[in-house]
Formats: structure tokens, sequence, C-alpha cells
């Protein structure tokens, strides 16, 4: 990107974040985690910039506080905030711990009103955060790390399966909020069961194998499949839902290069 286009950057966050103001949606949320855009600005594995928005973590998190900045100067003081970051890419090489905390000290001093905490990579050959060994919430012992050094309210995001879960996290002081992604796409309306005293929680599928990226294509498809009013009938092996993740990708990327005029 040319300087041009990552001072462009601000203002086009702005009025998307406006848009979603005037649209009546409560909140706008930053993504700046999972490789993507902003995420790879953190990364010093992607960012091999030589001028102010490379180098050191301070000038690889200026263009996400500029956003902010912005966001905040177009929706106005008491439209929400949020934000989310890696604890960790992940990758050799890539965003570590301690590096996202003094990303997360330079956040303190912005007018954000949450700081989301995930980690993980979309990138070929990357493991993702659902795919390993840990048991519980995967950043939490990072999460405690983060309170220490912010007052923003912080959500912790990634692992978190039960109730019992949640609020032991909560009660631990090490997050205000409980982020739940894949466990209510096993069942949407788990937090309405949850604040009903209803203890119930969702049984995770058990597969024989795990080929890689496997699980993350299975959740995918089961999203389809819940958008579409299909979850009732959804029952699909992993290296189905491998097979229809790339095919529904491929067809994706004819349309995008059809749209974008591009050719290879």
């Amino acid at each position: 990107m040319s300087k041009a286009d990552i001072q462009a950057l601000p203002s086009l966050y702005a009025k998307t974040a406006l848009y979603a103001k005037k649209a009546g949606f409560s909140g706008v949320h930053i993504h700046a985690g999972h490789g993507f855009l902003l995420s790879q600005f953190l990364s010093p594995l992607f960012n091999k910039r030589t001028d102010q928005y490379g180098g050191s973590i301070q000038n690889r998190s200026q263009i996400i506080l500029d956003i902010i900045n912005e966001v905040r100067a177009k929706v106005g003081k008491d439209f929400p905030i949020g934000i989310r970051i890696n604890a960790t890419d992940q990758l050799e090489g890539g965003l570590t711990e301690q590096e996202s905390l003094s990303v997360i000290a330079q956040l303190n001093d912005t007018s954000l009103d949450l700081i989301d905490i995930s980690g993980g990579t979309y990138f070929p050959g990357a493991k993702s955060s659902s795919e390993n060994t840990v048991k519980g919430a995967y950043f939490f012992n990072f999460a405690k790390q983060a309170k220490q050094i912010t007052n923003i309210p912080l959500m912790l995001t990634g692992g978190i399966k039960t109730k019992d879960e949640a609020l032991s996290i909560l009660s631990s002081g090490a997050a205000d909020l409980i982020g739940l992604a894949r466990v209510m796409v096993l069942e949407p309306s788990l937090p309405n069961y949850w604040l009903s005293d209803v203890n119930t929680n969702p049984v995770f599928p058990i597969f024989d194998s795990r080929p890689a990226g496997g699980i993350t294509a299975w959740y995918t498809m089961r999203l389809k499949a819940l958008s579409e009013n299909k979850e009732d009938t959804f029952n699909m092996d992993l290296e189905s839902a491998i097979r229809l993740y790339e095919e529904r990708d491929k067809i994706r990327s004819l349309k995008w290069k059809k749209y974008f005029n591009l050719n290879s």
C-alpha cells in the first residue's frame, strides 16, 4: 500500500461506522485480528514497511489509533466503539503476546469502549485456535495480564463452551464480557437459555480424524445451514465440509475477479 492508501483508511472506516449508526446499529467493532488488514499492520511477519507505519510496535499500531480517532470524530462520544485484536498471531515471527500488551497499553489512551481479545490467523497452513489442545478459554492468562494495563472493558473470546466457564472467567476479574462464537453456531439461543437459568451446554461434535482446516470448514458450513434454516438436518463429515468450503471459495473468487476486472 502507498502512504496515500494508508492515510485514506481512517476516513473510510469512519464513513462506514457512520453508515452503521444511521442504519440503527448500537455500536461498531473494528477488526484488527485474525490476519485481516489491520492485524497485518500489527504483525511483524506481514508488516515489512520501513516508514512510519512499520518497524516498532508503536509504528505498526499507528494506523489503528488514527482509525479509532477518526471513527470517534464521526460517530460522536456516546456511540460505542470496540476493537478485536489478537493476543498472538500463533505464527512463527508473528505478533507476540508482549507486543499485543503494548498495543493494549496504547489503546487505553483512546476513546474505545471495548477491547475484544482473540487470537490466531486465517493464513494457509496456519493452525486455528480451535484446533489446539488448550482446554477452556484460549487466551485467559493473556486477558489477566491485559486487565492490569487498561481501564477499558475487556471481552474474552475463544474456547468458552459452558455457562460455568463463562461465570468463572467473569468472577475471576480477567474479563468483563464473554465472547461466544462456535458454541452459538451449535445453539444460537444459548444466551437466552443461560440468562433464563437453564444450564444447557451444547454437545460438541466428535470427529475420528481432524484434517487441517476441517474444523473451521465444518463450522462455516453449519453457519450456511443456519442461514438457510437447515440446521436440523445438517449432518456433515469434515472431508465433505472441506470440499464444499473450497468449492464455495472458488466460485466466490471467480465472482470477485470478474467484479474487480482481475484476470489473475
